[in-house]
């Protein structure tokens, strides 16, 4: 009786476990491209920003990302992955001390496989 009382135990919490959907779920995105974000110098103050391109699953973004002052590693990241969430209006993603940053989405576009002849 004790025996199949705790196989039931382990049945329902696994159940409850496996039934809860998380509120966010961060996905693997490459970065594809990095190039200086064209922008007018008027609103731009000085400020160098880029325009990153990622992929993630069958979609691509492209973000607006404005490095911490003195900070041009982002130049090189090409090929990197890195775990992000992706909202409607913006990407989340972690820096390097685990500090969530959010940049704005400025495009997105699907990609379509095409067939090998």
């Amino acid at each position: 009786m004790l025996r199949t009382l705790g196989v039931i135990c382990i049945c329902l919490s696994a159940f409850s476990a496996y039934s809860e959907s998380p509120t966010s779920k961060y996905q693997v995105a490459t970065i594809m491209m990095v190039k200086p974000h064209q922008a007018d110098a008027a609103t731009d103050g000085g400020v160098t920003r880029y325009d990153v391109s990622v992929r993630v699953g069958n979609m691509d973004y492209v973000v607006l990302y404005t490095p911490p002052p003195g900070v041009r590693t982002v130049q090189y990241a090409a090929g990197r992955e890195v775990l992000v969430l992706v909202g409607n209006k913006t990407i989340t993603y972690n820096d390097i001390l685990g500090n969530s940053l959010e940049v704005p989405i400025l495009s997105h576009s699907t990609i379509t496989k095409q067939s090998s002849r």
